[in-house]
């Protein structure tokens, strides 16, 4: 069925005259009758008998219009649907993430989408910065946030953050309670340590390793959530951690930290994306949407308020 066609014959119906509609429609009856008939042609036998003041429905046609109405309803219902959806951008982004930078930021991330664009589902993935990188090149995720030790350059990752490094002990502890310590004063000190292989740990063993001395660390762990439950209950206990896996303790007195100088241990935080194609309609938004976050709060993961 052509939704023309059946919109005519229901106003032809609902009018009862050929000439109204012709005049509505600023064409001449006759065009408006030709239609007509190719349209009882379609339907197999006539719609219209003509009277004297203008047509009336057969047997047929009042059978047709009762089917007919209905359906040219909900298929311009549907059409006007497609036509607001057509800007609307839908599909899975699948987005993967270091645990340290993974909260608010993908909340804040949901909400915002959820607001803007509720056609967009997101897919989070978190894992380490070398499994990220392989799950970036195997295309199984779309994007990913990560640290990265040298300042991003090319059109492939897009810098968001820059991230110190901390010494992190229990409240109250004498080594942390400086703003700043030199990263010589660790010789000798209790760590957990990320476990190998690992690019931060191997990071931390050059450096300790220039400065002439080893970290030997007490215990290892992968977990950010267990390095920082371990240093929180044990005095004289600490960890090397970025700013953004300790904001919350910090804040709520059950951490104490003081940031390594001498050398400053920076590592960057990068959106990267997809090594290979095109960034999609729904991941472009995604990726524009987290970089405007992030700029929002101070070029920092965690939202100032």
């Amino acid at each position: 069925m052509n939704p023309s066609s059946v919109r005519l014959f229901v106003e032809a119906a609902e009018a009862g005259s050929l000439s109204k509609v012709a005049a509505r429609r600023r064409t001449v009856q006759s065009h408006v009758s030709r239609q007509i008939s190719e349209f009882e042609a379609e339907c197999g036998g006539k719609l219209f008998r003509r009277t004297g003041r203008g047509v009336a429905l057969t047997e047929l046609g009042t059978r047709a219009l009762a089917r007919l109405r209905p359906w040219l309803q909900e298929t311009e219902r549907l059409a006007e649907e497609l036509r607001s959806e057509a800007g609307r951008l839908t599909g899975v982004v699948r987005l993967g993430i270091i645990p340290s930078a993974a909260h608010p930021l993908t909340t804040r991330l949901f909400e915002r989408l959820q607001a803007e664009h509720p056609g967009i589902r997101l897919d989070i993935a978190e894992a380490q910065g070398a499994e990220l990188d392989t799950m970036l090149d195997s295309g199984a995720v779309d994007l990913a946030v990560l640290f990265r030790f040298q300042r991003p350059s090319g059109g492939e990752e897009r810098l968001l953050s820059v991230a110190h490094t901390f010494l992190v002990s229990a409240p109250g502890d004498a080594l942390t309670r400086e703003p700043t310590i030199p990263f010589a004063r660790l010789a000798g000190a209790r760590l957990v340590l990320p476990r190998r292989p690992s690019h931060w740990r191997n990071a931390l063993d050059e450096t300790a390793r220039s400065l002439g001395f080893k970290l030997d660390p007490v215990a290892e762990a992968d977990s950010l959530t267990v390095q920082k439950a371990l240093v929180a209950q044990q005095a004289g206990l600490y960890s090397l951690l970025g700013p953004y896996s300790i904001a919350d303790e910090l804040r709520r007195g059950q951490l104490q930290a003081s940031r390594l100088v001498r050398p400053d241990l920076v590592r960057h935080v990068t959106l990267a994306l997809p090594r290979h194609g095109k960034l999609a309609p729904a991941c472009r938004v995604v990726a524009q949407t987290l970089q405007a976050l992030v700029t929002s709060w101070g070029d920092q993961l965690t939202d100032p308020a």
